[in-house]
């Protein structure tokens, strides 16, 4: 039967949940147990879709076309497993679901409450996980803290579901903060007893406790909140801050917590396999070239509307010993001032994603920065769009080209909706989503990137290339490397007359995975690193093995 492992926060929020749930499922997965992990979040949108990225950070999509909170991209690059809509749920799906439900009638005039309904609704999608994935283990992510009032019904849920599924099958983990405090010089308990008290006011008592801190804690402390906890002190895990956060795996395996949570649920002990995982984080740790990366976008301020991006970047980095740099631009500053400002010296520029007319000048200023300067370039979404506009723009002569999105009445929409989107109102939910496939043209920089004719990226976006605009792109010394089967949608375009310039209409960033980077972005990193260190030791991207 599948096992149930439930792992909830305390004291303060970004706690680190995420991390230490997709780092036991890859420890899981290390001793070939199969995991799914699912994300519980206490917010009443329905998805993070129509989210600002200043308030949400990254919305990660799925290969089903679920947008999602970006705990689903650790969990995947984690597992190497791919997640579904099945993954992410949140309080908002789960009272739509519910108030369908009470308007056909399904509870025959009962009062719809909280309990049972809601509570039923929320253990019925965690059973679901379990039976359409069918997993050795679910790990399931409580967003938010314990003692915040929207996060009540799940716990409540959870709190049922053990004696539902058998004690035996489940298990709970509390994640939990051990401040240092400087003017008394020493690491304090007194916050996670709070917190544990909380959760067993509502009926948890916690299997386990990950206590994260910015110090190794002492053993005397292990056995002060194992007494005050009841907790075993075998079971109170260290978790301290790290360089990276793909070397928490590593620290939680010396200190037992898979070991602690297969003994706990009654699972066979395997042998952990983690050589492959450990030769990864040993190369991210000895580098050998440095290279400084520009992210040029509109959410600069905050790092995680990129979060995909950048890890990318990262797992490109590993793969080519190099020591990644980043250089935060915002576009907007590029509209006022000299791309060279705030450009000058890198080594690659990458132009991410995003909605809105806000910064796109700037962006398309850095696209012609990079072009004119044999500046390695990435384009990723509407950084393939904006590319799209410069060439129109600087090479075609056609003054004033922009994308519908940007400008409706621009004489010349390079980028435009698909005829089915022009009467599509609702925001959520309605764009491109998901993975859809792309045939690559032979001979082509994405060919040789690839070495595949046929790819399968995941998109998130409702405007495309304008087919009005394809042959005098080509006339003029674009390539057009990558096209849905049926060559409707331009999905790759390419520079041939430039060292690396390339930018497509899907995300890459969500498929890439730290043994295993991209393609594109391992070529792009290899492309940087040359120009920053032209010699003929620069090494060819590998893969981890």
């Amino acid at each position: 039967m599948t096992k149930f492992i439930f792992v909830t926060g305390g004291v303060v929020s970004s706690i680190g949940k995420g991390i230490v749930a997709a780092s036991l499922g890859r420890l899981l997965k290390s001793r070939d147990y199969s995991v799914s992990i699912l994300k519980l979040d206490p917010y009443i949108n329905v998805d993070p879709g129509t989210m600002s990225p200043f308030q949400h950070g990254e919305v990660f999509v799925t290969q089903d076309g679920a947008e999602t909170d970006l705990d689903l991209g650790h969990y995947e690059r984690f597992t190497d497993t791919s997640m579904s809509r099945l993954n992410s749920v949140t309080t908002g799906l789960i009272y739509q679901s519910v108030i369908n439900k009470e308007r056909r009638g399904d509870y025959n005039g009962g009062t719809v409450q909280v309990i049972p309904h809601i509570t039923n609704e929320i253990k019925e999608r965690i059973i679901r996980v379990a039976k359409e994935t069918n997993p050795s283990a679910v790990i399931t992510e409580i967003g938010g803290t314990v003692g915040d009032i929207e996060s009540l019904p799940f716990l409540e849920a959870i709190r049922q579901l053990r004696k539902e599924v058998g004690r035996r099958n489940v298990l709970y983990m509390h994640v939990t903060l051990l401040p240092w405090i400087a003017a008394a010089g020493e690491m304090k308990t007194k916050p996670t007893q709070h917190s544990v008290k909380e959760l067993r006011s509502i009926g948890i008592q916690p299997d386990i406790l990950v206590c994260r801190s910015d110090r190794p804690i002492p053993v005397g402390l292990k056995q002060k909140l194992s007494e005050f906890c009841d907790v075993p002190v075998e079971c109170v895990i260290t978790s301290p801050d790290a360089p990276s956060i793909y070397e928490v795996p590593v620290i939680l395996e010396r200190e037992g917590l898979a070991e602690q949570v297969l003994d706990l649920l009654q699972m066979e002990q395997r042998q952990p396999n983690l050589t492959q995982w450990e030769t990864m984080v040993e190369r991210m740790y000895n580098p050998k070239y440095s290279v400084e990366i520009a992210i040029v976008g509109k959410y600069v301020r905050l790092s995680d509307a990129y979060l995909s991006v950048v890890e990318s970047l990262r797992h490109a980095a590993i793969a080519t010993h190099g020591d990644l740099r980043l250089r935060w631009v915002n576009s907007e500053a590029l509209e006022n001032e000299p791309p060279e400002n705030y450009l000058s010296g890198v080594d690659g520029i990458i132009v991410p994603g995003g909605f809105g007319s806000r910064g796109i000048d700037g962006k398309i200023a850095a696209i012609q920065y990079a072009r004119d300067r044999q500046i390695p370039f990435l384009g990723l979404c509407l950084g393939m769009q904006c590319s799209v506009i410069e060439w129109a723009r600087n090479v075609e002569g056609l003054v004033n080209a922009n994308s519908a999105e940007f400008d409706p009445y621009t004489n010349y929409p390079v980028i435009n909706l698909l005829p089915e989107q022009q009467d599509v109102v609702d925001l959520g939910g309605t764009m491109r989503l998901g993975l859809y496939p792309c045939r690559i043209l032979p001979n082509t920089l994405a060919f040789e990137l690839y070495q595949e004719e046929v790819i399968y990226e995941r998109h998130r976006h409702r405007y495309e290339f304008n087919n009005v605009y394809r042959n005098p792109l080509l006339e003029s010394g674009y390539v057009i490397s990558g096209t849905s089967p049926d060559g409707r949608l331009v999905e790759i375009v390419e520079y041939p007359q430039h060292p690396f310039f390339i930018a497509c209409q899907f995300h890459p960033e969500f498929q890439s995975r730290p043994s295993t980077p991209h393609p594109l972005f391992k070529g792009f990193m290899s492309a940087a690193i040359s120009l920053a260190h032209p010699t003929p030791t620069t090494p060819t991207p590998v893969e981890v093995s």
